[in-house]
């Protein structure tokens, strides 16, 4: 466990690119800016929640195949945002 934590921790201090590091704060960003909605009464339309959580996980593929790890963790947290406000949504309905 601790070698896990020190992988990590290696690896953000030494590997982490500026482009990963951009990529996984705006990620990190648009979740954060879904707790709100996530909270809330109103729901955005289920299908723009959709596909929206589909590219999602489509970016956090692309970002794995690009090497950028990190980045893809906090696109994958994306997209189960929005896919909880999918399930949301058509609980709703």
């Amino acid at each position: 466990m601790l070698q896990d934590i020190d992988y990590i921790l290696i690896y953000l201090t030494t590997n982490m690119t500026w482009q990963e590091l951009v990529l996984t704060f705006g990620e990190i960003f648009f979740s954060l800016a879904l707790i709100p909605t996530l909270l809330s009464k109103d729901k955005p339309q289920i299908w723009t929640s959709i596909l929206t959580a589909f590219l999602a996980f489509s970016f956090s593929l692309t970002y794995l195949s690009l090497s950028l790890p990190i980045a893809a963790i906090a696109a994958i947290i994306n997209a189960l945002a929005w896919s909880i406000l999918a399930i949301q949504r058509y609980r709703q309905s």
